[in-house]
């Protein structure tokens, strides 16, 4: 494979893990959450700072308060050097805290921006060491609550896109 269509590839897969990190903090698949880490990854979100394994730690009790949460990726730039490479990806992270008794639930957004070196190892390029930078948000009240529909997303293995979707369901 030539130089040129290598980094597009590395790029791809890079950005699958960006695209997969997402996807398991939205529906809470921790299983998931692993495969974007290696083992000895350090995550730095400035309220936390540690392993892959207290992050999903942390993370359970940090999201724990929301309903539903939305991480969508948007512009991304990524640098390979070899088995080493270098992203900067912009997120909207949007999340829906719990209605309670004469309390609205409210809609928490962040700008935010993963900072990664990844590193290929045995094949597999993964996030070796991460810096979550907040740049703005906002948090907002939510007077009405949607109607639930049978397709309405929820945040483990019963979330309909596991139904459609080839995708393996969480364990955890």
């Amino acid at each position: 494979m030539d130089d040129e269509v290598r980094r597009v590839v590395d790029q791809a897969a890079i950005r699958d893990v960006l695209y997969r990190y997402a996807r398991a903090l939205d529906r809470q698949d921790w299983n998931l959450l692993r495969t974007c880490y290696h083992p000895d990854a350090i995550d730095d979100h400035g309220r936390f700072k540690g392993t892959v394994e207290e992050l999903i730690e942390w993370l359970k009790v940090e999201n724990g308060e929301y309903d539903s949460t939305t991480h969508f990726i948007g512009n991304t730039l990524i640098e390979v050097d070899g088995s080493v490479a270098w992203s900067e990806a912009y997120c909207f992270a949007l999340h829906r805290t719990h209605a309670t008794r004469g309390e609205a639930a409210r809609e928490v957004f962040n700008n935010v921006r993963y900072c990664d070196r990844f590193e290929r190892r045995d094949g597999q390029w993964r996030i070796a060491a991460r810096l979550v930078g907040r740049d703005a948000g906002r948090e907002d009240s939510v007077p009405l609550e949607p109607a639930r529909t049978p397709h309405t997303g929820r945040r483990d293995g019963a979330d309909p896109s596991y139904a459609v979707l080839r995708l393996r369901q969480p364990s955890g």
